[in-house]
């Protein structure tokens, strides 16, 4: 499989949530992860940042954010001309949808862990 460079919106420390585990998931399947997140921490070794970082050739950005708190990343994102975007449960929003397919973003409505779980990440 071949590592794809991702990017976690809405990172957390909390091993009950689900960005937590997907941290995990990925770092496990071998794929490079950046995150972040409200609060710092670590996840797998990987560092939950604060604040936007530079990216540069990412794959994936996987969404864990609400709708309304994604409004504050429809630039950042699309400025980073990741391949797709996985809006997982909770997360749909066909506004931003309409954004990122007018920039040649693929828009994909799934579960991060269950396309890493069935190897079709």
């Amino acid at each position: 499989m071949k590592n794809k460079k991702t990017l976690v919106l809405g990172a957390t420390a909390k091993p009950e949530k689900y960005a937590y585990k997907a941290i995990s998931l990925l770092v496990e399947k071998g794929h490079s992860v950046l995150a972040i997140g409200q609060n710092a921490g670590e996840v797998a070794g990987i560092k939950i940042q604060t604040k936007a970082i530079p990216l540069k050739n990412i794959d994936t950005v996987t969404l864990y954010l609400n709708p309304a708190r994604q409004r504050e990343y429809y630039n950042y994102i699309i400025e980073a001309k990741p391949k797709r975007v996985v809006f997982n449960p909770g997360t749909e929003n066909p506004e931003f949808y309409q954004l990122l397919e007018l920039n040649n973003i693929k828009v994909e409505v799934a579960c991060t862990l269950v396309l890493l779980t069935i190897n079709q990440y």
